[in-house]
């Protein structure tokens, strides 16, 4: 797996290419710790280089956006491809995010 985090004003976008499994999850929250000392607004996860989740994966979801309804930031996930909303939609867990198919799409839902 490999992350890269862009900013757009007030917003950070994490980038993340490979699976989104338990070998990912220490890497998921060194980055998120970084994100989360600027105190953005908004954070978008940019799912578009993610062919799979596994129940690890889902729990860093969950536990992401817990932290950003604590912390008066907004989560949105964009770029999932059709495995990924079969898992969430499986899982029931769709409700609970804000998915948009388009990156830009996603960014400029915060403007």
């Amino acid at each position: 797996m490999k992350i890269k985090t862009q900013d757009y004003n007030d917003v950070t976008v994490i980038e993340l290419q490979g699976d989104f499994d338990i070998d990912f999850t220490e890497l998921f929250q060194e980055t998120l710790t970084g994100v989360f000392s600027k105190r953005r607004s908004g954070i978008v996860l940019d799912m578009s280089g993610v062919g799979f989740i596994d129940s690890q994966g889902l729990e860093q979801l969950l536990w992401l956006q817990d932290y950003c309804s604590e912390n008066k930031s907004q989560l949105r996930l964009a770029g999932l491809d059709e495995t990924c909303e079969k898992i969430l939609g499986i899982t029931r867990l769709d409700s609970k995010f804000d998915c948009y198919v388009e990156l830009s799409g996603a960014v400029k839902s915060f403007a």
